[in-house]
């Protein structure tokens, strides 16, 4: 069933193609019959073009494409001159087009800018009915010349040929008369910098196609290249709507009203099914650390787990992102907050993400934050499991005297991904066990003087815990001066 009107876009990922494909999905709202596809500009918000909301009241399926590819801009054309990239792109555009059952007669593209340009170079390569290119870029290499981190992503090597070959890619298309009887829409203005050298001189090579359209704005309240677009919002909306109902502003005879509220929306549904940004066979995150169920220290919150497979994990609390730890080789990720959490309750749920940026199902921990005077009672722990050996506790020796206010323990532990410290039934902390099966700890707050008992167990990468270590020791000079 298409989605009720005013649901959240449907996030997804096509990886049909060589590069992955990133993008958001809106369903038509009363059975309308279209398909917009949005391009995005240079400062689009995460990539996505048109997408804070100016969209919200349009009945047509809306297609919002994202244009990052391993964390950089590509006019969604090539990385390192490999045009596979444009092909990945018009994978996913007639992907979902033939889900609903629409052909290119009921396509619009749409852009802006760089966004702009993508729209003209699809809607023309590809035989889309509608275009509309809000200040584009003709001469896209020479355009590169602004953006060093994108010309070196697209071109690899920055070189006059290749310079040459991305200037010529949409002026190549109309001087070969490509998709003449597509309704081109397309804005500028006298004051955009841009105007004399990125369109201009290319004007006239539109001579001979049949719904060619050029909206010249100009406006003293036109100061630069995006104030084009902002003041005339009102009439791109006003004309996006004409394109969606059939209707395209020329003279000749147009139909409207081809709405189909019980169209069969099987095949969409599928598809965006299909190509989820959440992908249930890449497992969830497992959590080491805290245990959930956990009372700790304000200053002992400490994150650890298994992710294998993702390369990063990203963790939130009530809505709020926290942050994102690399994952290593080995799938074992660490997060050590730099701050003091609020006592009480915490939820923190987290997700993997894969390289290709797929995400994982969710998981979640649940602890609770208590000050070293209010001593909680920890749950039972899980029965050791005996072929992990318990850690060797090498410092403090046992009795010692050690200098306060802040006290360190360090050892050993064969086997182990990291070491936890409890006290008392409250937790402490944990540290990471390196490589060659060493570990070092420090608290990072000040102990009180007299006699403490600690007790440490190693924990591997499936979660086993080790017997316990006790080790007993004074602390001397707590508190300076």
């Amino acid at each position: 069933m298409p989605k009720a009107a005013g649901s959240p876009p449907i996030s997804g990922i096509d990886d049909s193609g060589k590069y992955p494909v990133h993008y958001r999905f809106s369903h038509a709202k009363k059975g309308n019959q279209h398909l917009v596809v949005v391009f995005a500009n240079f400062s689009a918000p995460d990539e996505y073009g048109w997408s804070n909301g100016v969209f919200d009241s349009l009945r047509s399926n809306i297609l919002w494409i994202r244009d990052l590819f391993d964390g950089k801009n590509s006019y969604y054309l090539c990385k390192g001159m490999d045009f596979e990239l444009e092909r990945s792109v018009i994978t996913l555009i007639s992907n979902v087009m033939n889900s609903l059952g629409l052909t290119p007669d009921q396509c619009t593209m749409w852009g802006g800018s760089k966004g702009g340009s993508a729209a003209l170079h699809f809607g023309l390569k590809y035989g889309f009915r509608n275009i509309v290119s809000i200040v584009p870029q003709f001469r896209i290499g020479t355009y590169l010349h602004t953006q060093p981190t994108v010309a070196e992503f697209m071109m690899g090597q920055v070189t006059d040929e290749n310079v040459h070959v991305l200037d010529n890619v949409i002026p190549d298309l109309v001087r070969a008369g490509a998709n003449r009887a597509a309704n081109i829409y397309m804005l500028s203005s006298p004051q955009d910098e841009q105007y004399p050298v990125q369109i201009e001189p290319f004007l006239g090579l539109f001579n001979g196609y049949e719904n060619f359209n050029f909206i010249f704005s100009d406006s003293p309240f036109i100061s630069d290249h995006t104030d084009v677009t902002r003041r005339n919002v009102p009439i791109l909306m006003g004309l996006i709507n004409f394109l969606i109902d059939g209707m395209a502003p020329r003279l000749g005879f147009v139909v409207n009203g081809k709405e189909q509220p019980d169209a069969d929306r099987s095949a969409i549904d599928g598809y965006l099914k299909a190509t989820p940004q959440v992908r249930t066979a890449f497992a969830a995150p497992e959590v080491h650390s805290p245990m959930s169920g956990e009372h700790l220290h304000p200053s002992a919150v400490r994150f650890a787990g298994f992710a294998p497979g993702a390369v990063r994990v990203s963790l939130w609390e009530n809505g709020k992102f926290l942050s994102s730890p690399q994952v290593g080789a080995d799938g074992r990720w660490s997060w050590d907050p730099d701050r003091t959490w609020s006592a009480g309750k915490h939820v923190v749920r987290l997700f993997g993400v894969a390289p290709a940026g797929y995400h994982s199902p969710r998981a979640e921990v649940v602890f609770t934050v208590s000050d070293l005077g209010a001593r909680q009672v920890l749950t039972q722990p899980a029965a050791p499991v005996q072929q992990l050996l318990a850690p060797v506790v090498s410092v403090p020796a046992p009795g010692q005297q050690v200098s306060g206010p802040v006290i360190g323990l360090a050892g050993y532990a064969a086997g182990a991904a990291h070491v936890e410290f409890v006290e008392d039934g409250m937790r402490l902390g944990m540290a990471q066990v390196a490589p060659d099966t060493s570990w070092a700890w420090e608290s990072g707050w000040s102990w009180t003087e007299g006699t403490h008992t600690v007790e440490c167990h190693a924990v591997d990468t499936a979660g086993n815990e080790s017997q316990r270590t006790v080790v007993t020791f004074g602390v001397v000079n707590a508190y300076v001066s």
